[in-house]
This record gives structure tokens, sequence and C-alpha cells, in this order.
């Protein structure tokens, strides 16, 4: 095993190589998500997961709102395939699968926040 230190736009995970991705509490700071997520979506094996554990609440308050976070990983081709709510706080788990092709960096569209 070993450690690499990624780029704040790109976690430089190697291609096809992971079942699944786990952000835990920390995808809220990601300051440029889709070149984040085109790349990381890359790491994902044809039927691999990407987890997100985070709070509903607005960036700011260092959470993502669900509808937001759906529509961010969308704009790069992955699709929300369970969302469940983490006990009675405002935590939430989310899954994602590849359901669209890889768009080119110039045609992700981005979200309204």
């Amino acid at each position: 095993m070993a450690v690499k230190l990624g780029e704040p736009d790109d976690p430089m995970l190697p291609s096809k190589s992971f079942d699944r991705i786990f952000m835990v509490h920390m995808y809220h700071e990601v300051q440029s998500p889709y070149a984040f997520l085109w790349h990381m979506r890359e790491a994902l094996k044809p039927d691999g997961q990407v987890i997100v554990v985070d709070a509903n609440r607005p960036t700011k308050r260092h959470g993502i709102e669900p509808r937001l976070l759906e529509c961010e990983f969308a704009a790069v081709g992955l699709k929300l395939v369970n969302t469940v709510p983490i006990s009675e706080g405002e935590n939430y788990f989310a899954a994602f699968r590849i359901a669209a092709p890889r768009p080119a960096p110039d045609q992700i569209k981005a979200c309204a926040s």
C-alpha cells in the first residue's frame, strides 16, 4: 500500500482501481467539484460506487444539500442510486454509480447552487 498526495482538483487516483470511493464529511470542502469529480470517476471500476457522507446544509455551513450533490455528480455522468438519512440529524449517506459517458471538461454544465 502507498500514500500519494493528490491535488485540490485531482485526487490523482489510478485509473479503474476502486470498487468503492468513500468521501466522509469532506466533499463540501472541494473547491473545484467538477474537475475533482471528473478526475475521480476514472478511478472507479466499471461497476464501482462513490459513497458520500455529508450534512444536509449549505456549503458555507460545512455541508452540501443532497439536491446539489446529485446535480454535481450527474454533471460528470454519475447517478444517485441510494440516499439514506443517518440517524435523526442532518447527516446523510449517498451512493453513486457510473451512468453515462464522462463528458469532455468543456461540456460540463454547472449546477445552480
